[in-house]
């Protein structure tokens, strides 16, 4: 893997990789998402093509160890890519086999990823099993403008030979979720061909799920060209079996002279507004749609603008994969997604890990669209929004009121956590608990209040934010329960951002006591629930204080509750949970002299008869995750409420001490450790970015990110260098920047996005600091650097040294 800060390269072919890079190369604008899977190939262990369409899920029954177990999935669309070719001369094709088959095989490849514009280009020389050699160079995107079309270029340069080249172009529906292996024991088609047809220059595809009856469309259209010329209509066969159709296309090539072969498909579902038939629609906008110049054309200009309301300039030598980081959230969740009423999944429309379910992460996602594109965060969270009854009916369930949001959701919020999960090192099936992680709901009020500080936008706050956050509050009140012993709110049977925690050695029932992120999170959420209530609007305040239900006491048990929940404490730090003390340390020192990687703890030792709930071993951070959320201050202010005594070395204490005992198993765990080290100790800050940086691009994990890439990861990364590091913060009306620069970074460019201002550039270097406002007619803000205060209106600068005073 090589390349330079705007392009992804890959040389060679190497089955091994070949996942990963399908993933990392992968091409989408929003509304669908293309894996970067070689379009001569078929799934086969090795390749895994495959298309996902945001927010279509499909349930389906399995039985695991005699038990009926349903999962929703993101379903794997069918695969528009499939094209192939063969050569033939006088004698016919008879025994000639197509490219991808035996026989006919690519000598060598290089992938190259423009980050710029999302367009890959593949570059393979190939030969078939008489020894004519060919030249094959391929472009594929999905259109940022037009989201429902996706592109194939293939340029065909016949290298030693002349003669016939038959072409097969088509689609192919009869796909199943497959790219996980762990999933394979489990039901995995979840559609059904209901319709197929060729005429003229046209293929056409029509699928759907067999009991909701969601329907799937596509069509594609190929067309030959010579150069500049578009070639007459070759002859054409049909090829099709029930799910697969195919257009063959017989044309005349010359030695040295290339052949190019444009390919655009259209895809619409029947969740799409004003679409009847999805499949007609297809045709009806190829009908219209330019050439492939033209559209590569239009989608190029639509990622430059996109590139300059989310620059970030900079100059190590990770910049690259900053870029790739970027371009996969822009691909997953764009302007497109905003209609569709979809969230974020964890792993992207890359693949089928974690059955492309919405979890937390979108905590670590959303403060980058904050800044660049609020239009989206505020769809992200009308996808919440809209799920608020669903949340309702959870709780209600359990006997509380307020909302208890899903640990994972999908189409329509109910809880999508699976009750089993596979060990692969040990091929058991486990109980899942991941359910208990109600904190989700925490994240959710987090990001209702974030969104709001950074963009003031009081509208979706009565509309909808202030709804949210009430719900979760009352939640958190209606989970805790007084303790008389310890004269304390106690929050029981839940699962910490840790994870590897989901219950008591010493106990059957799942779930631990008192998690303290848990517990202070859900203190946040009470006190921010009552703080809001006096911004709304007088009417809408009555209106929403009606329509809950909520008196003038519930608020006040609220602040009880608030301000007197357990947060426990052992050794003079933070304990991640009641009861910690009493957990046995781990041998971690042979742990890692039997095991060269230990980021999956959990897995290794329930393979050996053992489990991690007897030890102080975490998978990521926890109650660290108290300093990544809130400056130090801030936490300071929210432990003392509690009660909970503080000095000046607790968070080095805290962070020392879980540092020791964390095993690194997410990907996110790096984001936050460079977080909490960033203002003490940089040499370690930047040991976790650089892994962070290296996650999906370096595969860190060992093979996960060939299932999907992890987008709270990557969003993490780029918030280290924007946020983190350059210390801003978006605070009501003020715009504040306090730059730590680890040496390794020489200069920081952003454009920001805030309060009406579209277009803020900011720098930083070692030496200076400057933000300047764009032109035009917003108001002025308050822009505070370094501590050096200043207003600034529109078409301004503000230059501040930051050299220290001789």
């Amino acid at each position: 893997m090589n390349g330079d800060a705007w392009t992804l390269r890959f040389e060679g072919l190497d089955p091994a990789q070949e996942g990963l890079r399908e993933a990392l190369c992968a091409v989408g604008n929003g509304w669908f998402v293309t894996r970067a899977a070689a379009p001569e190939s078929v799934a086969d262990g090795v390749h895994h093509p495959g298309t996902y369409l945001a927010g279509v899920y499909h349930r389906t029954v399995s039985t695991v160890q005699g038990r009926t177990v349903a999962n929703e999935d993101l379903v794997n669309c069918p695969n528009w890519l499939p094209f192939t070719f063969r050569a033939f001369d006088d004698d016919g094709p008879a025994d000639t086999p197509w490219f991808g088959e035996p026989g006919f095989c690519a000598l060598d490849q290089r992938l190259e990823f423009d980050l710029r514009h999302a367009v890959l280009t593949r570059r393979r020389r190939c030969r078939d099993s008489r020894g004519r050699t060919t030249d094959l160079v391929q472009r594929v995107f999905a259109h940022m403008g037009q989201p429902h079309l996706g592109v194939l270029v293939t340029h065909l340069t016949p290298v030693d030979w002349s003669g016939t080249v038959e072409i097969r172009s088509g689609l192919e529906g009869r796909v199943v979720n497959d790219g996980v292996a762990r999933y394979r024991g489990l039901q995995n088609r979840h559609l059904v061909p209901t319709g197929q047809d060729a005429a003229g220059e046209l293929v056409r595809l029509q699928v759907a799920t067999p009991d909701t009856g969601l329907r799937i469309g596509l069509a594609a259209r190929t067309r030959l060209r010579a150069g500049d010329r578009e070639l007459p209509a070759p002859l054409v066969a049909r090829s099709d079996t029930p799910g697969r159709v195919d257009q063959v296309l017989t044309v005349a090539v010359r030695q040295g002279h290339s052949l190019s072969v444009e390919k655009t498909v259209a895809l619409f579902t029947s969740r799409d507004r004003l679409t009847a038939e999805p499949a007609t629609a297809a045709v009806d906008l190829l009908a219209v749609a330019g050439d492939a110049t033209a559209l590569e054309k239009e989608h190029r200009l639509r990622w430059a603008e996109l590139w300059r309301r989310c620059r970030i300039g900079t100059d190590f030598e990770g910049a690259g994969t900053i870029h790739l980081y970027l371009l996969h959230l822009l691909q997953t969740y764009s302007q497109h997604s905003v209609d569709l009423d979809v969230g974020i999944p964890a792993r992207g429309l890359h693949g089928e890990a974690y059955r492309g379910h919405v979890f937390w992460d979108e905590l670590f996602i959303l403060p980058w669209f904050n800044r660049h594109l609020p239009e989206l965060s505020r769809s992200v969270l009308r996808y919440r929004h809209h799920r608020l009854d669903q949340a309702r009916r959870a709780a209600a369930d359990t006997g509380r009121r307020g909302g208890m949001f899903p640990w994972q959701s999908g189409s329509d919020g109910a809880e999508e956590t699976q009750e089993l999960h596979l060990n692969p090192r040990s091929g058991r099936w486990l109980p899942d608990h991941s359910r208990l992680q109600h904190h989700v709901g925490s994240a959710v009020a987090y990001n209702v209040w974030q969104y709001h500080q950074a963009t003031g936008d009081t509208e979706f706050l009565a509309e909808a934010g202030a709804e949210l956050v009430l719900e979760i509050a009352r939640f958190w009140a209606d989970s805790a329960v007084f303790d008389e012993g310890i004269g304390r709110y106690r929050i029981r049977g839940v699962v910490g951002p840790d994870e590897y925690h989901d219950a008591y050695p010493w106990s059957p029932s799942p779930g631990i006591d008192d998690n303290a992120y848990t517990n202070v999170m859900a203190s946040w959420t009470l006190h921010t629930a009552r703080r809001l209530l006096p911004q709304l609007p007088g009417h809408r305040r009555a209106e929403l204080l009606e329509r809950l239900g909520i008196d003038a006491a519930e608020p006040a048990r609220w602040s009880d509750v608030e301000h007197r929940l357990h947060v426990p404490l052992h050794d003079g730090v933070i304990s991640q949970f009641d009861g910690y003390e009493r957990l046995e340390e781990l041998d971690w020192a042979g742990l890692r002299r039997r095991h060269p990687d230990i980021r999956r703890l959990d897995r290794i030792l329930e393979a050996e008869g053992d489990t991690v709930n007897r030890y102080r071993a975490s998978k990521q951070a926890d109650v660290l995750m108290l300093w990544y959320l809130f400056p130090p201050a801030e936490v300071h202010r929210l432990l003392s409420r509690l009660g909970v005594p503080v000095d000046a070395e607790l968070m080095e204490r805290t962070v020392d001490y879980y540092l020791a005992r964390t095993s690194h198993g997410s990907t996110l765990s790096a984001v936050v450790h460079a977080w909490v080290l960033a203002r003490r100790d940089r040499t370690a800050s930047w040991r976790f970015f650089q892994e962070a940086v290296a996650s999906d691009v370096h595969d860190i994990q060992g093979g996960t990110t060939a299932e999907g890439v992890h987008l709270g990861a990557m969003a993490g990364a780029v918030d280290l260098l924007e946020r983190c590091y350059s210390g801003l913060s978006l605070r009501e009306e003020t715009l504040v920047l306090d730059p730590a620069l680890p040496p390794q970074l020489g200069q920081l460019d952003l454009t920001l996005h805030h309060r009406g201002h579209d277009g803020i550039a900011v720098r930083l270097t070692h030496q200076h600091a400057s933000v300047t406002m764009p032109r035009g007619t917003a108001a002025p803000i308050r822009v505070v650097v370094h501590g050096a205060e200043a207003t600034l209106r529109a078409g301004e600068t503000f230059r501040v040294d930051l050299r220290p005073a001789r």
